[in-house]
Order: C-alpha cells, then sequence, then structure tokens
C-alpha cells in the first residue's frame, strides 16, 4: 500500500485519511484548551501521552549514553528496568482502557469516526506485538552480563527497536489525539468531563 494519508495500516499512514479529518478541522489542535468542552479528562489523556512521549525520550538519551560508553552497564540496566517496564505497563493499561470503555463509547457519538476507532484499535494490536518484542529486547540486556562488546551490542538492538518504535507510536498518539479529543469538544459527553 502507497505511503500517504489514504492508507489506514499504522506502518505505512502519514495522517489520517481525509474523511476522517473533518472533525479536526471544524476543532484544530490549536484552538482546542480555548474550548469551553475542553474537561479535565482530556487534559489527563492528553497528560498521559506525552508521559509516553517523554519515558521514549529517556530512554533514548540512556541508550545512547551507554552506547557512547557515558553510562555504566549496571546503571543503565536499572533505568531501562525502570523506564521501559513503566512504558510497557501503562501503555498496555492505556490502551485497553481506551479499546474496552472510550472508543466504543465515542464511536457511538459520531458514526463518522467510528472508523477511526476500529483504525486505533488495530494500532494497539500492532502495537501490543512491537511491545512485546521491545520487551524481549530489553530483557536480552538486562540479563546480559558477558563481556562489554557483547553488552554493547545488545544495547544497539535496543536503540534500533526503540527507532522503529518512536515514529509508529508518535504516529498513533497523534492520530488519536486528532480523532479523540475533536469527538470530545464537539459531544462534549457527560461520562467523559
Amino acid at each position: 500500500m502507497p505511503k500517504n494519508s489514504a492508507s489506514v495500516s499504522l506502518t505505512d499512514r502519514t495522517g489520517l485519511p481525509d474523511a476522517l479529518r473533518a472533525l479536526v478541522v471544524a476543532y484544530p489542535r490549536n484552538g482546542w484548551e480555548e474550548n469551553p468542552a475542553y474537561s479535565r479528562l482530556i487534559r489527563f489523556w492528553l497528560d498521559r501521552h506525552m508521559m509516553f512521549r517523554q519515558i521514549l525520550d529517556h530512554l533514548d538519551k540512556d541508550t545512547e549514553s551507554a552506547l557512547d560508553g557515558n553510562q555504566n552497564p549496571d546503571s543503565y540496566k536499572r533505568r531501562l528496568s525502570q523506564l521501559g517496564g513503566r512504558l510497557i505497563n501503562e501503555l498496555h493499561g492505556h490502551h485497553q482502557i481506551e479499546d474496552i470503555h472510550y472508543f466504543p463509547t465515542m464511536a457511538l457519538l459520531d458514526q463518522r469516526a467510528a472508523m477511526g476507532f476500529d483504525i486505533l484499535d488495530k494500532d494497539h494490536q500492532l502495537l501490543d506485538e512491537i511491545l512485546s518484542d521491545l520487551a524481549d529486547t530489553a530483557n536480552g540486556v538486562l540479563r546480559f552480563n558477558g563481556a562489554k562488546a557483547g553488552f554493547v551490542d545488545t544495547v544497539a538492538a535496543m536503540k534500533d527497536r526503540l527507532n522503529a518504535f518512536r515514529p509508529m507510536l508518535n504516529r498513533h498518539l497523534i492520530d488519536e489525539e486528532e480523532l479523540v479529543v475533536p469527538v470530545l469538544l464537539k459531544y462534549d459527553p457527560p461520562q467523559f468531563r
């Protein structure tokens, strides 16, 4: 499938399909916080997305530092265990709440957006597979107790996984924000205030 906004696959798309962008055009990102329907839930939810991005930034910086020899293996492993575990667990929990509670309810509010929630649900399935691979790679780093050269190889594999994961997670988060927030702003459902 070509790499354009018409593609719905997370690995290929560059944005939501045009048919799903009508709400974000009507409710552009730069006006969200000023909208009277902007709720504590929306702020909390966007803050969670920012937290995922920040954890990835920390993981990336730590990994680069370990590769450059500026962080000792034990220190890197502690941070990787802490931050990697938090990222994986928090993302799984976040996705479960969205798939079970938020997305089905929001899909009923706007039939046009329902297809978008199906796309986001498929994203979650793919991201879960990638998170599993990320966890396996991190566990390989955490278990490694051999020579420094071998440790660098395991850390380099971690860096490769992070580099592959970041753009997909970011694409998903942007698309999710540009679908969910406009739906909540337009319909201002009382259960999501």
